[in-house]
């Protein structure tokens, strides 16, 4: 019976350490850096949430991040075409069907999260994030992979 409730409690107090996490921050820097370059989703995790992070200083109209996760391949297309858009729409076109889900356009102090529903991501296809600010997805880009 003893031997029942050790491993019971070991086990209890174990499961935190192999839960899956299914949230990340991420940080933003006034500098057009993501201080983090890929973010891992287990496939376990029903939902993933993103929390994107401005460190620095500088409003949204001059130094504005957010994040977008798109397949790899869509990626210029997106950030081409949401040029157009228009910071209102945080840079990107209203109803792209490329766009996995984003995070609103945040100033130097803010955060803003995205929560996305996993399944929508193939383990067959390269997956990316980037910031959809004029001319920042060449250096604020990162890959996404779907890890067990």
């Amino acid at each position: 019976m003893l031997r029942r409730l050790i491993t019971a409690a070991v086990l209890a107090a174990a499961t935190p350490a192999f839960a899956q996490q299914c949230e990340v921050t991420i940080g933003s820097t006034d500098q057009m850096t993501y201080l983090q370059d890929h973010i891992s989703v287990s496939r376990s995790c029903k939902q993933f949430t993103v929390t994107l992070q401005h460190t620095g200083r500088m409003p949204v109209e001059a130094m504005g991040h957010n994040l977008v996760l798109s397949k790899t391949s869509d990626v210029q297309g997106i950030a081409t075409d949401g040029i157009a858009a228009g910071s209102s729409n945080s840079f990107l076109k209203t109803g792209d069907t490329r766009i996995i889900a984003h995070t609103r356009l945040i100033g130097g102090g803010e955060s803003a999260n995205v929560t996305f529903n996993v399944s929508e991501l193939s383990p067959d296809e390269n997956y990316s994030y980037f910031c959809s600010f004029p001319g920042h997805s060449v250096l604020m880009k990162g890959q996404i992979k779907l890890v067990d």
